[in-house]
């Protein structure tokens, strides 16, 4: 399956102070990306943001504090710079959203275009490709 879904993530970045964002697969690899970020970028970008999940999952237990065996579920990392945001989120299995806005943007309102673009994105990826009724077997 091949879909080219940056036109999706482009949309995301309609919220003022939005910057880029980048699909990621668990193992991360790119899966697609905005027009403003280039694609050697992306590729490190994508690397990172999969560790970086893996890392937040890891240390669940530092705000439980319960047995590993109920583990809560990570939901979302944040990460704050001196100039902006970084967002992470699940974007179904085996993927993950990740958005980067200026210090300014409106954290609410990304996180819930984010879960938009998460519903979005999980059709596009499980939908089957189209098949043209007019071409005879």
């Amino acid at each position: 399956m091949n879909y080219d879904l940056s036109w999706m993530l482009d949309s995301a970045l309609e919220l003022p102070e939005a910057q880029h964002a980048i699909l990621v697969s668990a193992d991360g690899l790119l899966m697609a990306r905005s027009k403003e970020v280039g694609r050697d970028r992306a590729d490190t970008v994508a690397a990172a943001m999969s560790g970086m999940q893996s890392l937040s999952r890891t240390v669940a237990d530092f705000c439980h504090g319960g047995a590993p065996a109920n583990r809560p579920q990570w939901r979302q990392t944040l990460v704050e710079f001196d100039h902006g945001w970084v967002f992470l989120i699940s974007a179904g299995e085996g993927a993950y959203l990740a958005v980067s806005a200026s210090p300014d943007v409106d954290m609410a309102e990304i996180t819930f275009r984010m879960q938009q673009l998460v519903g979005q994105l999980g059709k596009a990826l499980t939908s089957p490709p189209r098949e043209r009724a007019d071409i005879q077997p």
